[in-house]
């Protein structure tokens, strides 16, 4: 399955889940909702961290953090 961190600049997709627990708590409170639309924004130049869009914001995230938002191929 693929997670955030391995989509490419300007891709979309949509959330599916999370892999760590803990993390998703904070996850959904920033809107990273499942079912919801994505967009991978900026990257930093040593990419990390990440800007995506969600929910009509721009979100900054740790590659970390991005690899635990599982995503739909």
């Amino acid at each position: 399955m693929k997670n955030l961190s391995q989509i490419k600049l300007k891709e979309k997709a949509i959330i599916k889940g999370f892999t760590d627990d803990n993390l998703s708590v904070k996850l959904i409170e920033m809107g990273c909702l499942p079912g919801t639309q994505v967009s991978l924004q900026l990257i930093a130049p040593f990419g990390d961290p990440i800007a995506i869009e969600v929910a009509g914001y721009q979100l900054s995230l740790r590659k970390q953090e991005a690899s635990s938002i599982l995503i739909e191929d």
